[in-house]
């Protein structure tokens, strides 16, 4: 369901969110050119799949020189998504970072994913990999040219999404 509050925000919305920072509620939330888009925490079926897709690729990304993070804030404070996770060239640091090599993301009912796409596109991000939990799939798409291409293939980690797909305990 998506809830849009046009004009200044109530100060009931604004303790709301406060309310959600305090409690740690937040961590998935993003501002998008200055809207704030609230996101639930992910489902145990999204975390085992997060947790199966780490470890498929951690090893392929010490390999690639890579440095894996959670979730990260991508971009700047006004305006940053925050994918489910991340591989990075050197080490990151800080609160928002400009791009990554690779991002990942995970499904989810009602989630933007797929709506982040053209952000990742445009702050640089080499590769998308996304694994989506209902469908048992895994798909990788390679940034040529400032688009997106689905390739099914990570030239950085050196993986198919069919591989990948094969190889994830499915919930």
């Amino acid at each position: 369901m998506r809830t849009v509050v046009l004009g200044e925000r109530p100060r009931v919305l604004e303790e709301f969110i406060a309310r959600r920072q305090t409690l740690g509620q937040d961590t998935f939330d993003e501002v998008w050119n200055g809207e704030y888009h609230m996101a639930p925490g992910p489902s145990a079926e999204h975390g085992r799949v997060d947790y199966e897709l780490s470890a498929l690729l951690r090893p392929r990304a010490r390999a690639a020189g890579l440095v894996g993070t959670g979730p990260f804030n991508l971009g700047r404070r006004d305006d940053y998504r925050v994918p489910d996770g991340g591989l990075h060239r050197g080490s990151p640091s800080g609160v928002f970072l400009p791009t990554a090599a690779v991002v990942i993301e995970i499904v989810s009912p009602d989630d933007e994913t797929f709506a982040k796409i053209d952000f990742y596109a445009a702050h640089g991000v080499d590769e998308l990999v996304v694994a989506d939990p209902a469908r048992r799939t895994v798909q990788i798409w390679q940034l040529v040219n400032g688009k997106y291409d689905e390739t099914g293939r990570s030239d950085l980690l050196h993986v198919t999404a069919a591989e990948l797909t094969r190889d994830i305990d499915w919930p």
